[in-house]
């Protein structure tokens, strides 16, 4: 079979994850990990995408954007401390790259995630590996 990516709108796609958000229960107030037990539960079944070329495997995140976003990439030395603070402008999503910080009982690792919803005030430490990170935000972080 050949690989075509464009098989479904992203009007749909979008859809179908509000539909998923409702099914998971998810709280798009609160700050959402991949750690998160549900999330961790339903990665590998209900966020799987089947159409990928063959060797790669591929998830959505339960969450999206609906407006203009900023991108970033950040590293961080070891024990290094983000203070409690909030995007107030629009929703994030942090990726690890590399290293890890940890989030209240996560520790969030190589390939994790984290949703941090509009004006939700957060903090992490960095672990002692210090860590770099790729960011996307519906607001202006610089």
């Amino acid at each position: 079979m050949a690989f075509n990516p464009n098989q479904s709108t992203l009007a749909a796609c979008i859809e179908e994850l509000r539909e998923l958000q409702r099914e998971m229960d998810l709280d798009m107030g609160k700050i959402i990990t991949s750690r998160d037990p549900i999330v961790e539960k339903m990665a590998y079944s209900k966020l799987a995408v089947r159409n990928v070329p063959d060797g790669f495997t591929k998830t959505r995140l339960p969450v999206f954007f609906d407006k203009e976003t900023t991108l970033y990439v950040s590293s961080a030395a070891p024990g290094a401390q983000a203070p409690k603070h909030s995007h107030d402008e629009g929703d994030g999503i942090r990726v690890m790259v590399s290293g890890s910080i940890r989030y209240g009982d996560a520790e969030l690792t190589e390939g994790d995630w984290m949703f941090v919803p509009k004006g939700v005030p957060y903090e992490f430490e960095v672990g002692p590996r210090g860590a770099t990170m790729f960011y996307c935000y519906s607001c202006c972080c610089a």
